[in-house]
């Protein structure tokens, strides 16, 4: 049995306590883990603080900070069959998307060592002609990442990465449902010889390491991604320390189809958007609203493509869809369906888990034209696909925005003028146009509303992960005036 232990202010250490790790695909245990507790959430978030303000770390330039990110990011393109494989051992997500997705979390690490000697302040051209005011950007301070178990490798650098660039040190909490490629990857930080405490990698539960982590007063900035009841409970916990907080949650993302669309590739995306990765995916395009002309035809096409999607062991690299990370997630779907159905949803494909090993759940298509169906309204996490249809751009606008969430959003159509109007009027952090999740570290990826604040990639992370100072100088030589007046 592969045992895994916590990185700790540059060492490998067992945790407070232990826990057995399951394989999704096999329902067996195949791996034993360590639980961080308080005391180790406390050793690390020291460690972190000593690595920021009095360790090397805190002298480094950011070029050097830079050459250890780019260093970082060659070990994570060597390392990446062998992250994808533990991925895929741990989360049942399938390597063939593993595979592709960690050689390409390289490039994260690789555009923020570029972004760390980018990072610049100002000068100011005060009102006051004997002052000379300028603006300097520093790290925000010590960092609490907590990370989920879907696409780990991918959510850690959005946040790793930018921090690092910008001179912070951070702690990171690998999600107990699947740490196994974190704290392998914390191998790699090791050996790119970042200073001990810089980055710190553990893993535990919520109630006593999470909670934990959130309200040290040592911490600066939370960054969480997860689901809005977890959030509410971060937010909650940051008033302790008043720590500033980046979310990236959940999503109920519309995908529009207009009968003038290319409709083959409209199904090759909306599957690619909802099925990929077992649906496990913020992003998902779980809500298609199509225009009723095309409505039948479109969802025939899709129910050929799912009936036709290859079930199988994630780790067999001809696998199109893998089990469900937990057998919690798959009772959860399961229950879900079944409610939506009673509310009169009607069922197009799939719909009830497969029996056997593991925790898989087919794809699954429910129609809910003109029916007031929980799958509108509830995030799955799950391979579960919501249709209704519409008459008019603007029906599809006011059925697109019927969402509490407001991450991700896909638009099918080959009208230039629509797709601009329709672009503005998306309450979405994202707007995909003839395509679906596609992702870049150019580019800031975040959402509205329950889909939470803040942005990961672009320089905009960078400076998120950064606070102001302004700094005040007096040219002057004659003596300070009346010190009663405010200058």
């Amino acid at each position: 049995m592969r045992r895994f232990q916590h990185y700790i202010d540059g060492e490998f250490s067992d945790g407070e306590a232990r826990y057995p790790s399951i394989d999704p695909a096999t329902g067996a245990v195949w791996a034993d883990m360590p639980e961080a507790r308080e005391a180790d959430v406390d050793r690390a978030v020291n460690a972190a603080d000593r690595a920021l303000y009095e360790g090397p770390w805190s002298k480094m330039t950011a070029t050097q900070r830079g050459k250890l990110l780019y260093k970082l990011a060659d070990l994570v393109a060597a390392n990446a069959q062998i992250l994808a494989e533990l991925e895929t051992r741990d989360t049942g997500k399938i390597i063939r998307e593993t595979s592709a997705q960690i050689a390409y979390v390289a490039e994260y690490y690789r555009y923020y060592a570029g972004i760390a000697d980018k990072i610049e302040g100002s000068y100011l051209p005060i009102d006051k002609p004997d002052m000379d005011v300028w603006l300097r950007r520093e790290p925000i301070g010590v960092v609490a990442m907590v990370v989920p178990w879907n696409s780990q490798l991918f959510l850690s650098a959005v946040k790793i990465g930018p921090a690092l660039a910008a001179g912070c040190t951070m702690v990171v909490k690998a999600s107990e449902d699947g740490p196994a490629p974190l704290l392998e990857f914390a191998r790699l930080v090791h050996e790119a010889g970042f200073p001990a405490g810089v980055v710190n990698i553990i893993t535990g539960f919520g109630g006593s390491c999470g909670a934990a982590l959130g309200r040290h007063p040592k911490v600066a900035h939370v960054a969480f991604t997860g689901g809005p009841e977890t959030a509410r409970h971060v937010v909650r916990n940051s008033a302790e320390n008043l720590a500033s907080t980046s979310l990236e949650l959940g999503g109920k993302s519309p995908f529009i189809v207009f009968a003038d669309a290319d409709l083959e590739s409209a199904a090759n995306a909306q599957v690619a958007g909802i099925f990929a990765a077992t649906g496990q995916s913020c992003v998902a395009g779980s809500r298609l609203i199509v225009e009723r002309s095309v409505k039948d035809k479109f969802v025939a096409l899709l129910r050929e493509k799912a009936q036709a999607i290859r079930i199988g062991a994630p780790l067999d690299m001809a696998t199109e869809v893998g089990p469900l990370a937990t057998k919690r997630q798959q009772d959860n779907i399961g229950a879900l369906v079944a409610r939506s159905i009673e509310s009169g949803a009607r069922l197009v494909t799939g719909g009830s888990k497969i029996d056997g090993e593991g925790f898989y759940f087919p794809p699954t298509i429910l129609d809910c034209d003109d029916v007031d169906s929980p799958s509108l309204i509830e995030e799955f996490f799950g391979p579960v696909l919501s249709v209704v249809s519409f008459e008019t751009e603007t029906e599809a606008l006011m059925l697109a925005n019927n969402t509490r969430y407001g991450l991700a959003s896909g638009l099918f159509t080959q009208n230039l003028t629509r797709a601009h109007r329709l672009m503005k009027g998306i309450r979405a952090g994202i707007v995909w146009v003839n395509t679906y999740r596609a992702v870049s570290p150019i580019a800031p990826f975040g959402g509205f509303g329950l889909s939470g604040h803040g942005r990961e990639g672009g320089m905009a992370a960078a400076l998120d992960y950064t606070r102001t100072k302004t700094i005040w100088l007096r040219t002057s030589d004659d003596p300070i005036p009346d010190p009663f007046v405010m200058r």
